[in-house]
């Protein structure tokens, strides 16, 4: 039997804060623009330009410390991480070394195997270097530097992972927790969540650690999970032919699944770090973090909590409904308005359009859950019809379809494309006298026993009542007339 391997994993995730301007100067941080069109002399390292500390990126990065339940440093401070790139103007990055901003933190996550406690050696606050545009058409490289300056936290973990499973588990955790915050939106396809995967094997039961890679260039979850299996197997397969792993640094391919050597792994030493002359420390006060605390949002897991406890949904659907924190906020509004139109079970109808509609047409349009465009109001106007009978399920879920895509106001609609249920008995009963007179061997089926067939008449009421009845009273019409004829037929003999 041949050798059993263990890989073992720890994450650098860089996260873009969501803030109005950059972490040194005033221009823009929004993503996208004209190449260059969000610069100045600072984020483009002019000699004798000076940085100025965003005061909303410290309150960003404290408040994501808290959250992963890091320590904080009272004081810190800023240093140069010295490196020649294109994309990087001043030839230096300034980020922080020797005294983050936040350390010693953890985040449990949640996988197959149970819970677990992923630990976090470090949070600090750096600048984003530029962007390198390579050109095949005139075969030349560009520069743009809008997302030069742009401020990062970058969230260090301890080699704490043994899977891709608890990889995804661990970052899902880490963005849902910077989406509640509202510090980042976390778009990896953006750039504003990115994970560099440092990955090693050694032999099941040993307690050292191989040499590791690490692997850069992973734009997706499932390109992440991937990359890992792709490198613990690269590994398994240099060491059981006897060679010895490099330490280095990797770019995944995920079109070819195969991960290339960029450059061998630099440490500390070769970037030459050194404090920022030009940037005072950071002094960190209780009163200060004590504001912060303050503010801290309710996180997924307390929400979901609250919606077992206090809204009575299972756990299952208070989990899908927190899934995303704009997602929770469309929910808790909508059950707000039913509680003010004063229907009953507000929470529960509420999460079944969210849950059995929108998020079955989110993933049939392909869409992210911020785009959606039907507004609360809407939504508890359209169950707020159905409660009252003017439409039936089938109808509602119609007219739910066009709102998803063109947020119309839904009562206007049904009034004017007449889609209202019949409420008058009289036509209703003409219906379906006019449906068991043309069925008669179908009556007679369900008279015998055969009560499925009740469906089938159901069918053909709601199809003359062109779909403006209740299936509901229909079913209950047609039973209780073919039981009373047969009754009738019954006192005859």
């Amino acid at each position: 039997m041949g050798k059993q391997y263990e890989t073992v994993i720890g994450l650098e995730v860089h996260v873009e804060l969501a803030t109005a301007t950059k972490i040194f100067c005033g221009c823009s941080a929004r993503f996208g623009g004209a190449p260059n069109t969000h610069t100045c002399p600072v984020c483009t390292g002019m000699p004798g330009s000076l940085p100025v500390l965003n005061k909303q990126v410290v309150e960003y990065a404290l408040a994501l410390g808290l959250a992963a339940n890091c320590r904080v440093n009272r004081t810190c401070k800023f240093d140069r991480k010295n490196y020649f790139y294109p994309d990087n103007p001043q030839n230096y990055q300034i980020s922080q070394l020797y005294l983050p901003i936040c350390y010693d933190g953890s985040l449990e996550i949640k996988t197959a195997s149970g819970k677990k406690k992923i630990r976090i050696h470090e949070m600090h606050m750096e600048e984003d270097a530029g962007k390198l545009i390579h050109d095949a058409w005139e075969d030349c490289s560009l520069v743009d530097y809008n997302r030069s300056g742009v401020p990062l936290v970058e969230i260090v973990s301890e080699p704490d992972m043994r899977s891709a499973e608890e990889v995804i588990a661990y970052l899902e955790k880490l963005r849902l927790i910077c989406q509640y915050l509202g510090v980042s939106d976390c778009k990896l396809q953006e750039g504003s969540m990115r994970a560099d995967v440092n990955l090693s094997v050694r032999e099941a039961g040993s307690s050292e650690l191989g040499t590791r890679t690490e692997m850069k260039n992973l734009n997706s979850f499932k390109a992440i999970a991937r990359a890992i299996e792709g490198e613990r197997e690269r590994q398994i397969e240099l060491l059981e032919e006897g060679k010895c792993v490099q330490q280095e640094t990797r770019r995944w391919d995920d079109n070819k699944e195969y991960s290339y050597a960029m450059r061998s792994k630099e440490d500390a030493k070769d970037y030459r770090y050194f404090p920022d002359p030009d940037l005072p420390p950071v002094v960190i006060s209780e009163a200060w973090t004590k504001r912060i605390k303050e503010r801290q949002p309710e996180l997924q897991e307390e929400k979901a909590g609250r919606y077992e406890k206090k809204l009575g949904l299972s756990a299952y659907d208070a989990s899908l409904l927190t899934q995303s924190r704009y997602l929770a906020d469309l929910f808790e509004q909508t059950v707000s308005l039913l509680e003010e139109k004063k229907i009953a079970g507000g929470p529960k109808k509420a999460a079944n359009w969210f849950i059995g509609e929108t998020l079955r047409l989110l993933k049939d349009r392909g869409m992210e859950t911020e785009e959606i465009r039907f507004t609360p109001g809407h939504l508890a106007d359209l169950i707020a019809v159905c409660e009252k009978g003017e439409v039936n399920n089938r109808t509602a879920k119609k007219v739910f379809e066009i709102m998803f895509d063109e947020d119309i106001d839904p009562v206007s609609y049904i009034e004017k494309n007449g889609l209202k249920s019949v409420t008058d008995t009289g036509a209703l009963e003409r219906v379906v006298d006019k449906v068991l007179a043309g069925n008669p061997k179908t009556v007679e089926e369900y008279k015998s026993g055969k009560t499925k067939v009740i469906g089938f008449l159901v069918g053909q009421v709601m199809q003359e009542m062109k779909g403006k009845a209740d299936p509901q009273t229909v079913k209950r019409l047609l039973s209780e007339k073919c039981n009373s004829s047969d009754r009738s037929a019954h006192l005859l003999h």
